[in-house]
């Protein structure tokens, strides 16, 4: 189990500094007002934010997932892992109830990182310097909404990150079991790590494709209240208001800049999870034959040197 944490905080360090940028435009896109659009897609969003904020601008509330998802991913890989074995057999469906699980008791970490990472995100939009700074960083904003709203304010979107994590999480261990075993990914052959890079990258767009609604909604929600202004009473409200205004396209908003991201994001994550382990689980093998042999030859020499009564 301490191999699949540590395989995860190396997987998740290596996502977040491929796909932070894709991320702010998706956020951007998700929670800008409709009647007066700040950007006309992904495209342009992506060139606004550096025009008007530099290339900095792209990397707006790293410091919480880069905290927040190295933890995250930890603790993914190692639930999922432990879920496995106590599950038993390796089946299609075992993998799903592993990745939910998992993706259901990392969400304790996931809110609260992801309302800091929103709120950082969305801070001096359109400002190369921001004029005025209401949160220093990450840290600051949640302690900041915390004095504020207690601790239901810094678990804001709860129920819609588990409603969205608790399925996503199934479908990617599902997605990438199904497509490393039809790949045929196996550790001699020389095609290996591509395979395993787009069996990651393709699980990661099934994931997001199965619950992007739902995230779309929670952005909307970890947002309202940015500029001292809030829109939505409740989830229902925001679904009705979201529908309401924009139609059925709201929900595919940001989508995207989201699945540019997932692939790189997660095709690096998986592949350097799956390469860690499989090299960390060869050098144990080594050493425990190693250590084997030793005690093989030790044993004669010991029979050897025993005095003849």
């Amino acid at each position: 189990m301490a191999l699949d944490f540590a395989a995860g905080c190396i997987g998740g360090a290596a996502g977040v500094l491929v796909g932070h940028p894709f991320d702010t435009v998706k956020v951007r896109l998700q929670v800008q007002n409709v009647d007066k659009p700040l950007y006309r897609g992904t495209i342009h969003c992506f060139q606004s934010i550096i025009r008007q904020e530099s290339m900095l601008g792209l990397y707006k509330g790293i410091g919480s997932p880069m905290m927040g998802l190295t933890f995250i991913n930890a603790i993914v890989f190692g639930v999922q892992g432990n879920a496995m074995r106590h599950l038993g057999r390796d089946t299609p469906l075992n993998q799903f109830l592993a990745g939910a699980s998992a993706g259901a008791i990392q969400c304790v970490i996931c809110c609260p990182m992801e309302l800091a990472k929103t709120r950082m995100q969305m801070q001096g939009t359109g400002e190369k310097k921001s004029k005025r700074k209401v949160y220093k960083n990450s840290l600051d904003c949640l302690v900041r909404i915390y004095r504020k709203e207690g601790f239901r304010g810094i678990n804001r979107g709860m129920v819609t990150t588990l409603v969205r994590e608790t399925p996503g999480f199934g479908v990617y261990f599902l997605a990438y079991d199904t497509l490393t075993r039809s790949l045929g990914c196996e550790p001699e052959d020389p095609y290996m790590i591509p395979k395993l890079l787009f069996a990651g990258g393709m699980s990661g767009i099934a994931s997001w494709l199965s619950t992007y609604p739902v995230d779309v909604i929670k952005s909307r929600l970890q947002a309202d209240g940015v500029g001292g202004v809030n829109k939505y009473n409740s989830i229902m409200d925001c679904v009705r208001q979201s529908l309401k205004k924009e139609g059925w396209r709201v929900f595919t908003r940001g989508l995207t800049s989201t699945l540019l991201r997932a692939f790189p994001v997660n095709a690096t994550t998986f592949a350097t999870v799956t390469l860690f382990l499989m090299y960390m689980r060869e050098g144990e093998e080594c050493s425990i034959q190693n250590s084997e042999s030793q005690s093989v030859q030790l044993q004669p020499l010991q029979q050897q040197t025993q005095p003849s009564m």
